[in-house]
C-alpha cells in the first residue's frame, strides 16, 4: 500500500508541475505595442529615399522592410523570402505593420515591417509545444508504470487467488496460495491460506477416522469368524448326534444361518482388507478338479448340476476362489432359489465358468453397477437383505487373481461369468 502511495503522489507532483509550466509560459507571453518613434523613423525614412530605396538595405532599424506602391505593388523587399507576401493585405495576414508613406499630401505607398510579437509568439509556441511534447510523454510513462503496478499488485494477485481457488475446488489442499511479497491484499489472501490449511487438517482427520473405522471393521470381522464358525461345528455334531427330525430340520437351519452370517463376515473383512490395502492373494496351480469341490461345499441346496469339468491346470488362491463361488451361488439362493446351470469352456489363457440361474434377471442398465461396492439393486433391495458386497468383491479377488468376473441377463436369469486364468 506504501508503494502505491508513492507512485499516486509523485504523478500528481509531475501533473502540478505541468501546469506550472504551462502557466509560467503563459504569464511570459505578453503582447507589447510596436515602438511608435521607431515605426515614425521607418516610414521618415522611407519617404527620403523613396527614389532610391535600395539605400533602405543600409538602415538597421529597417530589418525584414517590405515596400508596396500605391497599387499595392511591391517594390522593395530587403529578404528575399517574401514570395508568399505580395500585397498589403498579404502582409497584414502574415503578421506585418502597416504604415502608409506619404508626401505632401500625396500617397506614395505602403510600407510593411514584422510585428515582433510575432516572432515572439512563435518561439514561445515553439518551447510550448516542446514542453507539451516531454508533459506527454512523462504522463505516457507514468501510466506505464501505474499499469506495471496495477498488474504486479492487483491483477496478479488475483489470478493467484483464482488459481488456488481452482486447486481447492479439485481437493488439491496440499498447493498454497503464492503470494508476492508486500502485495496489497496481505491480510485476505493470508486469510485463505489459512483456510486452505484448516480444510487439509480436516481432511487428514476425516482420513484417520476412516482409517480407524475400516481397521475396526477388519478387526471385529476377523473376531467374529470364531464364534460363527463354532456355531456351524456345532450344527454338523448336532445333526449327527440327534436323531429326532425336527431337532435335525432346526438345526440345519441354524448352520444355514450362521453360514450366512460366515460369508457376511468374510466380505466385511475382505472389504475392509482391500481398503487398507491388505488384502492378500496367493496364486498357486492346482488342478481343475477343485470347481467341482467348491461347487459341492457352498451348493448346500443341491441346485448346481453336476457337470464334468475339463482338465487343466489353474493359477489360483484356491480359498480366494472358494470365497468367490461361494458369493455368488449365495446370491443365487437369496434373489433366485432356481435350479443353477455351470457350464464351462477354454478363451485363451482362461477357462471360462458359467454360473446361471433362471430368476428374473437383472434390467439393462443396472448390469454395470451390480458389482460395485454397496449397490443392490432397485427391485430387491427391498424384499432381500443383503450387503451388496457379494459381487464387488468377488470381482476384486477375480482382478486379483488376474482373471476377470463379468454379469450378463437375457432377461430369464442372470449369468456370472468367471474368467480363471490357466497356468
Amino acid at each position: 500500500m506504501k508503494k502505491y502511495r508513492n507512485l499516486v503522489l509523485i504523478l500528481a507532483a509531475a501533473m502540478l508541475i505541468g501546469m506550472l509550466a504551462l502557466w509560467s509560459f503563459s504569464r511570459s507571453f505578453r503582447v507589447n505595442p510596436a515602438d511608435s518613434v521607431q515605426l515614425n523613423h521607418m516610414i521618415h525614412t522611407v519617404r527620403e529615399n523613396w527614389e532610391n530605396l535600395e539605400a533602405l538595405s543600409q538602415q538597421e532599424d529597417c530589418e525584414g522592410l517590405i515596400v508596396f506602391n500605391s497599387d499595392e505593388k511591391c517594390i522593395y523587399a530587403q529578404k528575399d523570402d517574401t514570395d508568399d507576401v505580395r500585397s498589403v493585405q498579404d502582409a497584414i495576414r502574415s503578421g506585418y505593420v502597416c504604415l502608409p508613406v506619404a508626401e505632401n499630401g500625396r500617397l506614395l505607398g505602403t510600407a510593411a515591417l514584422p510585428d515582433p510579437n510575432t516572432a515572439r509568439f512563435a518561439r514561445l509556441q515553439a518551447r510550448l509545444l516542446l514542453t507539451a511534447g516531454l508533459a506527454l510523454l512523462l504522463i505516457l510513462l507514468f501510466a506505464v508504470l501505474f499499469g506495471l503496478f496495477v498488474y504486479r499488485r492487483i491483477i496478479l494477485p488475483f489470478r493467484n487467488m483464482k488459481d488456488f481457488a481452482g486447486n481447492i475446488a479439485m481437493g488439491r489442499l496440499d498447493a498454497p496460495m503464492m503470494m508476492p511479497e508486500n502485495n496489497l491484499f496481505g491480510a485476505f489472501s493470508e486469510s485463505f491460506d489459512i483456510m486452505r490449511e484448516e480444510l487439509l487438517k480436516s481432511r487428514q482427520r476425516e482420513a484417520d477416522l476412516k482409517l480407524r473405522e475400516k481397521e475396526l471393521i477388519a478387526k471385529l470381522s476377523h473376531d467374529m469368524k470364531t464364534p460363527v464358525t463354532g456355531i456351524k461345528l456345532l450344527c454338523e455334531l448336532l445333526t449327527v448326534k440327534t436323531e429326532d427330525d425336527y431337532t435335525r430340520n432346526k438345526v440345519g437351519q441354524i448352520g444355514q444361518k450362521a453360514e450366512q452370517l460366515n460369508l457376511l463376515v468374510q466380505d466385511l473383512l475382505t472389504s475392509a482388507l482391500h481398503d487398507l490395502g491388505e488384502m492378500q492373494v496367493q496364486c498357486a496351480d492346482v488342478s481343475s478338479e477343485i470347481l467341482h469341490d467348491l461347487i459341492a461345499v457352498h451348493d448346500t441346496r443341491g441346485l448346481a448340476a453336476d457337470v464334468p469339468v475339463p482338465e487343466c491346470l489353474l493359477c489360483v488362491d484356491q480359498s480366494r476362489l472358494s470365497q468367490v463361488i461361494a458369493n455368488i451361488i449365495s446370491n443365487s439362493y437369496k434373489y433366485a432359489n432356481t435350479p443353477i446351470e455351470i457350464a464351462y469352456r477354454f478363451a485363451d489363457a482362461y477357462l471360462e465358468m458359467d454360473i446361471r440361474d433362471h430368476g428374473c434377471g437383472v434390467p439393462d442398465d443396472e448390469l454395470e453397477m451390480i458389482t460395485t461396492k454397496y449397490y443392490r439393486g432397485k427391485s430387491t433391495a427391498a424384499v432381500v437383505e443383503g450387503s451388496g458386497l457379494g459381487l464387488y468383491i468377488s470381482r476384486e479377488l477375480m482382478t486379483k487373481m488376474n482373471g476377470q468376473l463379468t454379469c450378463s441377463s437375457d432377461g430369464s436369469g442372470l449369468t456370472v461369468t468367471l474368467a480363471i486364468p490357466l497356468s
